[in-house]
Formats: structure tokens, C-alpha cells, sequence
């Protein structure tokens, strides 16, 4: 049986028990390179995705265990804007997804853009994994990551269920500021690894790890069985977005939010009462007031008008 749905039919029954997994590596990642922006490398961004590839889908990150068709499905696309003196400049977009229970439907659970990349890259060069030292910004930089999909995942199946990934991406985030290098800082860009992991570890913001489970485990998988309250409890777990607005207006779990689940709320929403669309367009109007036409979409599903 699938880890998820084994998970779940666990979780129905007894939600504070602990899951257990059986065997091997964690995640079904796809990496792709563009480097279109710079000229004659191709053999070199080859090589770059291969070895990034290999690295995702062979380092075991965990003692959690994962049969091969339990592993998280997940994308990297990193943009190389930059080559010069072996050092790698650009953006990676990463997103992660898992199955909704009793569906053939998949949740995006994180979809975000980092816009500092920046590392230095040999052709063919050796990426090596360590939990205790940082061997270089490249492999910082997918640990994080890697680490940073696992926590959501697990905090999707149990509430706060990902602690022990946040704290290995602390411990990250620390050897990497230490070493100097750009997109760690605290304060130096609110949107940057550091702020992604204050926003789901702050005790002001850190419900956002509430909500994720709420929203997933207790709304989306309970739709499969019961529609209404499942759409209910979403509905109920989105007033933790307000609380986040009021307490951080820039914290980047907001943005985080918008880009992985606005689109999906649209069709959570298609078939809900009035009175729930009208509620639920209010509160998420006043954090995305930017959006309204897009938003009209929940208050009025195109299918009623």
C-alpha cells in the first residue's frame, strides 16, 4: 500500500500515533538545467544536471523510511543567467507535491522561486553529502531544499510532523550564513532561505505549519469521504493566513501560500455554498488585493455564471 494512504488510514483512527515507513531513499525528483543565456556550456549544465540529479535521488537525507513508490515527488529547474570563473549565478524554482487521499488528484505543496543562486561548479565535480559540515554552497543549497520538502510533506500527514527536518535546516542555514555566502542572511531580503525558514519556525508565524496540515490532512483528504466538511475545514483553517497578515504583513509564508494553492482554492470552492465563496473571497481579497479578477473566480465559478 502506498506510504500515504497507509498513513491516513492510520491517521483516521489514531492522529497522534507516530508513522512508520518502510525502506529506502525519500524523494522522486526531476532536475532540469537551463542555461540558454550562456553561450557554448551545454556540456558543462549537462553535467551540472546529472550530478544534481544524481545527488537528489540517491543521497538518503533521513532515518525515515520509503518504499519506491512512497517517495515525494518533486522538480528543480534551475535558470543559469551567469558562468564566469566556475562560479554558477541564477534562480531554481522548486516544487514539491503529494497524492490527496482516495484521488488521483496531487496538492503543490510548495512552489517557490529563489532568486539568489549563486556557487561555485567544476564539470563533473563530486557532490558530497554531510549533516555536520558544509561542503560547499551547491550542495547547502539542494540539502536545504531537500530538507525543506520533507518538512512540509510530513507536517501535511501530522500536525508539525516535520520538526526534525527544520531542524536540520537551521542547522543549515547557520553553517551557511557563517560561511558568507549570498541567500542566507537574516534581514538582508525577506524572501530569501533564511526568512522561508523564520516564517515556518517563528513563534509568530509558525501556525503556517497549522494551517498546512489542516488544510491537507484534515480539509483536502477528508473531501474525498465528505465534501462539506472537508471544504469546511479548509474554510476554518484559512483564517490562520489572517493571523499571519496581522502579526508579519511581509512574512514570506504568505507569498509561499499564494503561489502553490491560489489556483487550487478555485476549484476547492467551485461546488461550496454562497455564503462559504463570499467568506473565503473576503479573506483572501484583503491578503491578495492585487488578485481580485482572479479571485472573482471563488466568489463566482465560471460554471455559474
Amino acid at each position: 500500500m502506498n506510504r500515504r494512504f497507509f498513513l491516513l488510514a492510520l491517521c483516521s483512527v489514531f492522529l497522534s500515533l507516530p508513522a512508520f515507513r518502510v525502506s529506502a531513499q525519500e524523494l522522486n525528483c526531476t532536475v532540469e538545467v537551463n542555461s540558454q543565456q550562456v553561450q557554448g556550456q551545454e556540456s558543462t549544465f549537462e553535467a551540472l544536471r546529472e550530478g544534481i540529479n544524481e545527488y537528489m535521488n540517491s543521497t538518503k537525507f533521513s532515518s525515515a523510511q520509503f518504499s519506491p513508490n512512497e517517495k515525494i515527488e518533486c522538480r528543480l529547474f534551475l535558470t543559469v543567467t551567469e558562468y564566469t570563473d566556475d562560479v554558477v549565478k541564477g534562480n531554481i524554482q522548486v516544487q514539491s507535491s503529494r497524492p490527496v487521499y482516495n484521488s488521483s488528484y496531487t496538492t503543490t505543496l510548495l512552489n517557490y522561486k529563489d532568486n539568489k543562486v549563486e556557487f561555485e561548479y567544476r564539470p563533473h565535480q563530486q557532490m558530497i553529502f554531510s549533516e555536520t559540515t558544509m561542503e560547499d554552497n551547491l550542495t547547502a543549497l539542494l540539502n536545504y531544499y531537500a530538507y525543506l520538502i520533507l518538512a512540509l510533506d510530513f507536517d501535511s500527514f501530522s500536525s508539525r510532523g516535520g520538526q526534525p527536518y527544520y531542524d536540520r535546516l537551521q542547522s543549515i542555514v547557520q553553517m551557511a550564513q557563517s560561511s558568507g555566502e549570498i541567500g542566507w542572511k537574516t534581514y538582508d531580503d525577506n524572501r530569501n532561505r533564511a526568512a522561508v525558514l523564520s516564517a515556518l519556525t517563528d513563534a509568530s508565524t509558525q501556525t503556517f505549519r497549522d494551517l498546512i496540515y489542516d488544510y491537507h490532512r484534515r480539509g483536502l483528504d477528508e473531501m474525498s469521504v465528505a465534501p462539506d466538511k472537508g471544504r469546511a475545514t479548509i474554510t476554518k483553517s484559512l483564517s490562520i493566513l489572517d493571523g499571519i497578515r496581522q502579526k508579519s504583513p511581509m512574512s514570506v509564508a504568505l507569498t509561499m501560500w499564494h503561489d502553490s494553492k491560489l489556483d487550487e482554492l478555485i476549484n476547492v470552492y467551485s461546488k461550496g455554498s454562497q455564503s462559504e465563496r463570499d467568506e473565503v473571497y473576503k479573506l483572501l481579497l484583503d491578503l491578495y488585493p492585487t488578485d481580485a479578477s482572479r479571485l472573482n473566480d471563488i466568489k463566482n465559478p465560471p460554471e455559474t455564471r
